[in-house]
């Protein structure tokens, strides 16, 4: 008996003795073949073990495993030859960049570099690694801000400029379908959630430019968003200081979903703003995507979208300080009274895909988005403007008032829109050519209210002051009209890809049509491309597309207001209104490059867009208020230069440098000016002319714990021209806003079931991960300008006071994955 209680304690000795030498070993590195280029899906793998994984786009691979002894790693790859490496016993943290020798019996070298370099102008994205990218917004459109040829000054909004455009030159697509987004916002505080539900996001393109004919009528740029679809069981969720969201997905053999509902309140952020009241934004968002096989071939699925966006806030005071050290003024504005708005959105999606051939897909979708937008407020504001000098202490003091007034804003707008449309797609593949077409039928029902007014006094006189017989508003707006109509379009392209002996070329031509029975306008869009690869010894990667494009009017575009002998103004559409058509040249190529054992991509674009048949507009913060005419022409040239690429290994971080010019010339528009002189103002600069920005994203991480990782996004961009409202276009270029600089970083630590000692707890068991990040939005506290609020004196000069965004602000965000 004593013999056998030694030998166990003997046993048991030993096994302690493994167990604690036994250690956390992590593996990381890149994969390339003998010219030094990343090699895609290579397979790494302990020797006699399970444990391995498949290296990314950019031949990174990370390995983790326990182990007490050497180990033996293996990398693996068609047309390679299969390498072995050792790692001895007592290392924690091993960096292997390897390379893999061409077999004897590779066919093709070529056809494995044309798998990783794309001959699209689209860029394609992971949305998956920015999961912890610092968001202001929540929107998944808040990391486009940091791509090249984007720009946005309002981080409350989800909305973007790209090269010169505006935030409706932009068209966004969810699984092929275009998606709407409410039409009366006019502030970034109004808007909730915008339509794409990061959670459910399986893969992202984007083009800024020279897209294909595959893609609507706009002329800025395209969002094409797919969602993925799960494959088991997986859920998540999120809690923070500005919402909390929820996603599940599961998947049987035939049967998939995706659930997710969201829920944002930007009132905690709001408070740094200088208008102090009581903010109630509450945004609510569910969205779910299922899909059935009918048959091995054919597979019906559904997208469906319902959200709620109320936003009521009771305004108090307001203090603005601004102006320059010479001139310093301040604006201080007591208020009474409310606003109260109502956004709510309904999408739905029915699809049928069928697969005859594996070269053949035919698709047949109906869809159906109604928006229903209440905007209403009666706000009284008491403001006195005095200008600000230093006082005899050193401090400053306030001085002589400039300006002593009341105003009365006042709106009941409400707006119904319904789009319902069917639309057919197929695509087919065969020798070297992808061939793709599509035809979509559209109704749209419009119904717009709108009544506005503004009352300005200043100094006991009613603004715009005539004599003493009468009483003036300063603005008024009215708006009783409905617009009913058809929208046809269709489009064809051929794709045809060929290798030759000096390069891959791979060569888009397509052309698109449409007709709208309001203005009875039939439009031709011709696009074209070229992408060539040439094999060299230097990875590069050369791109042209050219084309015309046309920015079709919706229902904004068509209104044009009149004005009454009284001064009265209404909104009537104007049915001769035409789509602006501009001509695109875009001219790019790509450099990959590796730089410190790691793989960089360098790349350049330079652009032209000619543009006629423009139609002028304003704007106010988000809103775009249009002229209604087509009144001028216009030209965009820019450069968009990027450097992207793993500064950490297995992180993507990038920084671009945009330079842009952007004019436009109106008709028939002069002035006199005090000598009698007419003067012709020609070319002015567009309201979205940034001529200058730059952003970048940085990823990083704790080298011996990738756990630990950080995110920083920063911005810095032009500040966009800006006048008084309602004056001649003209005078937009005579002001600018303040560039407009900003850094949000974000740290965070993932807990992971069965490694950290809290995820080994009988209570974290259905836990895989637990992420805890930690934002700063505003990181320096910069003074950023959105717009300009003009307060008049009794002469009619205006004083413009800045309106400035959100400051300094901390948030805490808590993500649990659920396996």
């Amino acid at each position: 008996m004593k013999n056998k209680i030694f030998c166990l304690i003997i046993c048991l000795v030993f096994a302690l003795s493994a167990a604690a030498q036994r250690q956390n070993l992590r593996v990381y590195g890149y994969v390339v073949d003998e010219t030094n280029r990343s090699v895609e899906n290579a397979s790494v793998r302990f020797e006699n073990t399970d444990i391995g994984t498949t290296t990314n786009i950019n031949g990174y691979y990370d390995l983790i495993t326990t182990t007490s002894d050497s180990l033996t790693i293996v990398f693996s790859h068609v047309g390679f030859e299969t390498i072995r490496h050792t790692i001895p016993a007592g290392k924690q943290v091993v960096q292997i960049t390897v390379v893999l020798p061409y077999s004897s019996t590779e066919l093709d070298v070529v056809s494995v570099r044309a798998d990783r370099r794309s001959t699209s102008n689209m860029e394609r994205l992971e949305a998956e690694k920015y999961r912890m990218m610092p968001n202001t917004s929540g929107n998944f459109e808040s990391l486009l801000v940091s791509f090249a040829g984007v720009t946005s000054n309002n981080e409350l909004s989800s909305q973007y400029n790209v090269r010169g455009g505006n935030f409706d030159e932009n068209i966004v697509y969810v699984n092929g379908t275009e998606i709407y987004r409410p039409l009366l916002i006019r502030a970034g505080q109004q808007e909730g959630l915008s339509f794409i539900n990061p959670d459910m996001v399986g893969s992202v393109a984007f083009s800024s430019g020279g897209f294909n004919a595959e893609y609507g009528d706009k002329s800025a740029s395209v969002l094409d968003v797919k969602y993925k679809k799960p494959t088991s069981f997986e859920a998540s969720g999120m809690i923070s200081l500005l919402g909390a969201s929820a996603y599940v997905g599961t998947a049987s053999k035939r049967f998939t979903q995706m659930h997710g509902i969201r829920y944002k309140t930007s009132r905690y952020l709001l408070g740094t703003l200088d208008t102090k009241g009581n903010y109630q934004p509450n945004f609510v968002d569910y969205q779910n995507y299922l899909t059935f096989q009918l048959t091995p071939k054919t597979e019906i699925s559904f997208l469906g979208n319902f959200s709620r966006n109320d936003y009521t806030f009771i305004p108090e005071d307001r203090e603005t300080r601004f102006g320059t050290f010479q001139m310093a003024e301040k604006l201080k504005v007591y208020y009474q009274g409310q606003e109260k708005d109502l956004f709510q959105t309904l999408f739905g999606a029915l699809s049928l895909n069928y697969k005859p051939k594996d070269n053949l897909k035919l698709g047949l979708t109906a869809s159906a988005f109604h928006s229903n937008e209440n905007e209403t407020f009666d706000i009284r504001g008491e403001y006195v403007l005095s200008e600000l000098k230093m006082g005899d202490t050193g401090e400053v003091e306030e001085g002589e008032k400039l300006g002593v007034g009341t105003y009365h804003e006042h709106a009941r707008n409400r707006l119904k829109a319904s789009v319902a449309s069917i639309a057919h797609s197929g695509e087919y593949i065969k020798s070297g050519h992808t061939l793709r077409w599509g035809a979509n039928f559209q109704q749209e029902i419009i119904s717009d209210k709108i009544v506005e007014w503004e009352w300005r006094d200043s100094a006991g006189y009613s603004l715009p002051y005539k004599d003493d017989s009468e009483l003036n508003l300063f603005y008024n707006l009215r708006s009783n009209e409905k617009l009913q109509s058809f929208r046809i379009s269709a489009f064809v392209q051929d794709t045809y890809r060929w290798n030759t002996d000096a390069a891959l070329f791979a060569i888009t031509g397509g052309v698109r049509a449409s007709y709208w029975t309001y203005n009875k306008e039939f439009l031709f869009s011709p696009r074209a491309s070229i992408s060539i690869l040439p094999h060299w010894d230097k990875d590069f990667s050369f791109r042209f597309a050219t084309g015309v494009y046309y920015q079709s009017p919706f229902y904004k575009e068509l209104r044009d207001t009149v004005s009454d002998a009284l001064g009265n103004v209404k909104v009537e559409l104007n049915p001769n209104l035409k789509a602006q058509r501009s001509l695109h040249f875009v001219l790019g190529g790509d450099h990959y490059f590796r730089m410190l054992g790691r793989p960089f991509k360098f790349t350049a674009e330079t652009y032209l867009k000619l543009a006629d048949r423009v139609t002028t507009y304003h704007v106010d913060n988000v809103r775009i208020r249009y002229s209604g005419k087509n009144d001028a022409k216009a030209y965009t040239a820019g450069i968009d230069l990027k450097l992207y690429g793993e500064l950490v290994p297995g992180t993507d971080s990038w920084i671009n440098i945009s330079l842009m010019q952007s004019k436009e010339d109106l008709q028939d528009d002069f002035y006199i000016d005090s000598n009698g002189k007419t003067i012709y103002p020609g070319w002015i600069s567009r309201p979205n002319e940034a001529r200058y920005s730059l952003a970048m994203m940085l990823s990083d991480y704790l080298p011996g714990n990738p756990k630990y990782k950080l995110h920083l996004k920063a911005v810095y961009s032009d500040g966009l021209p800006v006048g008084p409202p309602r004056s001649p276009r003209y005078m937009g270029d005579k002001f600018r806003l303040r560039d407009y600089k900003r850094v949000d970083i974000g740290a965070s630590r993932v807990l992971v079931n069965g490694d950290d000692k809290l995820m080994k707890k009988k209570i974290m068991r259905n836990f895989a991960n637990l992420w805890l990040n930690f934002e700063v939005f505003n990181l320096f506290d910069f003074k950023n300008e959105n717009s300009i609020y003009w307060v008049s004196d009794i002469y009619g000069y205006q004083h413009g006071s800045p309106n400035f965004l959100t400051g300094r602000q901390f948030n805490l965000k808590l993500i649990i994955d659920v396996k």
